[in-house]
Order: C-alpha cells, then structure tokens, then sequence
C-alpha cells in the first residue's frame, strides 16, 4: 500500500528524471538543481491539490490521469499502481490526505521536490479510521 498513498504526493508530475540525476552523479558532475521559481512551485500546488482532490473522491480514473504513462520507479509502473488503487478503493470507503510540499527545485524542463504527507482511511463495513502512511520530507521527481 505504500506506494499508493506515497504516490499522492507525486501523482500529478509526469515523467521519471532519475536517469538524468544518475547519468551526471557517475560521471561526477553537480547537478544544476536550482530553487524552482514561484510559478513552478505553485503549478505543482495546484496539480497537487487536484490529484488529491480525485482520490478524496475515489476517482481511480481521475487520480491515474494525474499519474504519466512513463512512470517507473524500481517495480513501480502505471498498472501496478491502478492495481493497488483498486486495492484501496475496496478496502476502504473513505480516503484522506495532507501532503505538503517542502522544498522545490529545478533543472531544465525536469523538477524534483520533497513532500511531507499523511493518509488514512475508513475500512468499509467497520466505519474505523485508520492511518495508511506518513512521510516526512521525500523526494519525488517530476
């Protein structure tokens, strides 16, 4: 379940930048993040919000369009994440999140930004609240 819920906070942000970070780590450059501008940061607010919006709502179709086809982290992919929203939505008949975004920055046409979040949920037919996940200050790469 991890992944799910973790994936709010980078639901909205289109292709996977790690290959960038990778390549110029071995070849022994410095990355050139720099604090991403206003604009930016409130563009990954807003699809933020969006994304978390639609999985309040338990929209798996609107919370996946916030999720790039490319998505891939280590096993990670698109279907396996609409498998384990699946999971979710029949689990639980209620979804919260707070996520925040703490820090943005940018190279080139590619952002990376750490979050801070919380989910829990409703488990259906018992009507408890649970906690699903907290995170504090991770990365994601948009």
């Amino acid at each position: 379940m991890f992944t799910v819920v973790k994936l709010v906070a980078a639901l909205t942000l289109g292709l996977f930048a790690a290959p960038l970070a990778a390549d110029a780590q071995q070849a022994g450059k410095v990355l050139p993040w720099a604090p991403a501008p206003r604009t930016v940061l409130l563009e990954l607010q807003q699809a933020l919000a969006h994304a978390i919006e639609r999985f309040q709502a338990m929209d798996e179709a609107g919370v996946l369009s916030h999720v790039s086809d490319h998505y891939r982290t280590a096993p990670l992919t698109k279907a396996a994440i609409r498998e384990q929203l699946r999971v979710m939505l029949a689990l639980y008949d209620t979804l919260r999140a707070q996520v925040r975004i703490d820090e943005a920055r940018t190279a080139g046409d590619h952002a990376w930004f750490y979050s801070t979040g919380e989910v829990s949920g409703r488990l259906r037919w018992l009507g408890t609240w649970t906690p699903i996940l907290s995170w504090q200050h991770e990365p994601e790469v948009a």
